[in-house]
């Protein structure tokens, strides 16, 4: 399986094998195509195993496949948030955000 079989933007998988990666963990196997249908999900693996990759390239997908939302101001609303329990897991996480996300829009 690849990453392209779960269906993920040509921008994404662009990023993807930029950073050289062709197969997707197990975790990422089972996660993406969950939150790509917009369904909740709870899972845990670990340390290693992709999980920031399993729930940042889905919703990188679907942010990028919907419209913006705007708040009761006018202005554009929240659309993701994304509360890691450290400052360390932050910054990997906008790092990875930053990294699959390089050629979106």
């Amino acid at each position: 399986m690849s990453f392209a079989d779960l269906g993920l933007m040509p921008e994404l998988l662009q990023a993807l094998e930029a950073v050289g990666y062709t197969t997707p963990t197990p975790i990422q196997r089972d996660a993406i195509p969950v939150v790509l249908a917009g369904r909740d999900l709870l899972a845990a693996a670990q340390t290693g195993t992709g999980k920031t990759a399993g729930f940042t390239l889905p919703m990188l997908h679907r942010l990028t496949m919907s419209r913006s939302a705007q708040n009761k101001f006018g202005g554009t609303g929240i659309r993701a948030l994304v509360l890691p329990p450290t400052r360390e897991l932050a910054a990997q996480v906008e790092e990875s955000v930053r990294t699959y996300g390089k050629y979106l829009h």
